[in-house]
């Protein structure tokens, strides 16, 4: 919504809005002079063309009620997001997974780099950018594409890149090839000679680079599979941060080194790579970007050291994916031992990817699980924290259920020694509750 905001505004608009609480997104668009109600009611909706609401503001909110009551058009958020993708010459959409924010926001930051003309549309908040927006070209357009009730389908892309496609969102896809159909009917809505940019690692994302046919690009670590872009000559340093020379197609572009950890970063930002250099980047401006970029916030984010020394990290990975990356990042980083503390934020999520063959905590000391987040939905009593804990513990031996944070913290104080690690995971509170673990 942030960045909505600041296109519109940049494109001539007056915009105002509302949010629950205040924000860094919030407090960004009062520094450019867009006003923001904190608390929602009806006398924030008068005289006006639209009103643009999230997904989470729901038909009974007071604001949305007045709106109807002026006969004021309502606009779902992801639908305005296509409607100004609709001016834009040139329209690359970020999807896949996992990724999408992390491969989007090296791609601002290269156009920050002068690598690129682009106006970028992040999904989270990135420092440089003091929200989640670049304002830039009129021509270029470049946005996370979010797969989640097919919200991406509202786009209008001349450019697709898929990272990846996994077993997540079944409360609303219920099978996983109703996710892979989505995928596909995003990539129908690019004109005939779109282009299609894939991770080859990726064997539903290689079906689907078959099945379209058209002019495409690939990426990936797997030289299996014969990608485009690839790297090689790889070292990590002591904190897990790799540097690599990128190739294509066999020949030596150059030598990229980042400063963020994670074979999963070294895969997004050679998306980003070949993303930025298939549009005119060159290859000096996307290195020295790749070289500045740095975690987006909730991405293996560095909280701090405790007064007991212990190091405190999060990350938003919720889908078990997300999690072996977060863990690969923790292994990587010196420590004595590896505490994880795991908020699962949904029942549906808890029960199709954490009842079974759950692997993804493979390398913690020890996996600290507290009762599940409702997020959208309500407790129908068929899962329980206590579940996911039988299922890590079937694979890999290593998980104990705590109920409250609350009480998390209190056996950190009275286990956790200097040097270890504590990585607090999920996309629900657990940011929140994660400031505990500080004091």
């Amino acid at each position: 919504m942030n960045g909505l905001a600041q296109i519109l505004k940049s494109r001539g608009c007056i915009v105002d809005g509302s949010d629950r609480n205040t924000s860094p997104f919030t407090e960004r668009l009062e520094e450019v002079g867009i006003p923001v109600q904190i608390g929602q009611c009806a006398q924030n909706v008068h005289d006006c063309d639209y009103v643009i609401y999230s997904a989470a503001i729901k038909p009974d909110n007071p604001e949305r009620i007045r709106a109807r009551e002026l006969g004021i058009p309502e606009i779902e958020r992801s639908a305005a997001l296509g409607m100004i993708s609709e001016d834009y010459s040139e329209v690359i959409g970020i999807a896949g997974c996992h990724g999408k924010t992390t491969i989007t926001s090296m791609l601002a930051l290269i156009s920050e780099f002068g690598g690129l003309d682009a106006t970028v549309h992040v999904g989270g908040m990135v420092d440089f950018l003091h929200g989640g927006i670049r304002l830039g070209s009129h021509e270029l357009f470049i946005t996370e594409a979010c797969e989640y009730v097919e919200s991406f389908l509202t786009l209008h892309p001349t450019v697709v890149l898929i990272n990846n496609i996994d077993n997540d969102h079944l409360d609303y896809f219920k099978s996983f090839d109703n996710i892979v159909n989505a995928f596909r009917k995003f990539i129908a809505r690019m004109p005939e000679d779109g282009l299609l940019i894939g991770c080859s690692d990726d064997e539903n994302v290689r079906m689907l680079i078959s099945e379209f046919g058209g002019r495409n690009i690939t990426y990936g670590l797997d030289l299996n599979h014969n990608p485009d872009y690839y790297p090689q000559n790889i070292v990590y340093d002591e904190l897990g941060c790799a540097s690599f020379d990128l190739m294509r197609r066999g020949a030596v572009l150059g030598r990229i080194v980042l400063h963020v950890p994670g074979r999963h970063n070294m895969l997004d930002a050679i998306a980003a790579s070949a993303a930025a250099i298939a549009h005119g980047a060159e290859f000096r401006n996307t290195a020295d970007a790749l070289a500045s970029f740095h975690s987006v916030k909730r991405r293996f984010e560095f909280y701090g050291d405790n007064p007991n020394g212990i190091k405190i990290f999060h990350d938003y990975a919720h889908h078990p994916a997300e999690i072996r990356a977060a863990v690969d990042c923790a292994i990587r980083t010196p420590h004595r031992k590896l505490y994880i503390v795991f908020q699962c934020n949904s029942y549906t999520r808890a029960r199709t990817l954490f009842l079974e063959h759950v692997d993804c905590f493979k390398g913690a000391d020890l996996v600290l699980v507290p009762d599940i987040y409702p997020g959208r939905e309500i407790d129908d009593g068929s899962v329980h924290a206590r579940d996911m804990v039988a299922a890590i513990n079937a694979e890999t031996d290593n998980a104990l259920y705590i109920p409250t944070f609350e009480q998390i913290a209190e056996y950190l104080r009275e286990n956790g020694e200097p040097d270890d690690i504590v990585l607090t995971l999920g996309s629900g509170d657990v940011y929140k509750k994660t400031e505990l673990f500080l004091k």
